[in-house]
């Protein structure tokens, strides 16, 4: 949308000759994502060499692909999960999503996988958030074909997406599972039992 056609929005907004739940809808369609409010290279290979206890040259090799696939998030999540399969697969996980100039807030997810899938892991799980607008619209379903292999100290990585939202979560732990899947991982405010 062109300035022209903010600035004569605005106008009519501030005349009243649109109604405010039409000014919301215009504002929350139009996503604005100032440079301040996505994360950078550095900062994300910082925050999850920290967390992963990795040097930052491992970790810059995944946190590369990434961001020349995805471009800079405007958020992310540190968590851990733990799942095993065979054939059919679970997944479950918890932990933090952080945003600038947002308080941290709390996340669970679980899955089901179905695939050319065996093994178990504990990983510990940093997901790089792309897109997303409110803070409650991370609470939903997100489609992704899985490939890992996971081995000690081993990183892997995903690409998940809901509509305009991705996400990319990076991997690492105990365990050992190799094999390709396809399934999705929920988000929600509690832990759910089934991962349906």
């Amino acid at each position: 949308m062109t300035d022209s056609k903010l600035s004569r929005r605005q106008a009519l907004i501030q005349a009243g000759a649109v109604p405010l739940a039409t000014a919301v809808a215009i504002a929350e369609a139009t996503p604005v994502l100032a440079a301040d409010d996505t994360y950078s290279r550095g900062e994300i290979i910082d925050a999850a060499s920290d967390f992963f206890g990795m040097t930052t040259e491992a970790v810059a090799k995944v946190v590369q692909r990434i961001f020349s696939d995805l471009g800079q998030p405007n958020a992310y999540i540190k968590g851990e999960e733990g799942g095993a399969a065979i054939a059919v697969g679970l997944r479950y996980g918890d932990g933090y999503m952080y945003r600038k100039k947002y308080r941290s807030m709390k996340v669970y997810w679980s899955g089901p996988s179905l695939g050319f899938d065996l093994g178990a892991n504990v990983s510990k799980c940093f997901t790089l958030v792309y897109r997303i607008r409110r803070q409650e619209e991370i609470f939903q379903r997100y489609p992704g074909v899985d490939g890992s292999y996971y081995f000690i100290a081993g990183i892997g990585v995903n690409y998940q997406r809901s509509g305009r939202i991705s996400l990319a979560p990076m991997r690492t732990g105990l365990g050992l599972r190799a094999g390709v899947n396809v399934g999705y991982v929920s988000y929600s405010r509690e832990r759910n039992i089934l991962p349906f």
